[in-house]
């Protein structure tokens, strides 16, 4: 485990987020950013039946915007 704030990698100790995502999780990790597969389509997308209008699934996953 790892932390990039300045009292781990000053000191090389167990830091506050260390011991957080320790006991925030089962197994010690956290994945703190979302994976870039935006090409998977969400289980409940219903952009088909919305012509060009994206699905509210498919912006909240940053795999559409809505249009301006």
């Amino acid at each position: 485990m790892a932390c990039t704030c300045p009292y781990h990698v000053h000191r090389n100790t167990f830091c506050k987020h260390m011991a957080a995502v320790e006991n925030a999780t089962d197994d010690g990790t956290l994945e703190a950013f979302p994976s870039e597969d935006n090409e998977t389509e969400p289980e409940d997308c219903d952009c088909e039946g919305l012509g060009d209008f994206p699905c509210w699934p498919c912006v909240r996953m940053g795999r559409k915007e809505l249009p301006n």
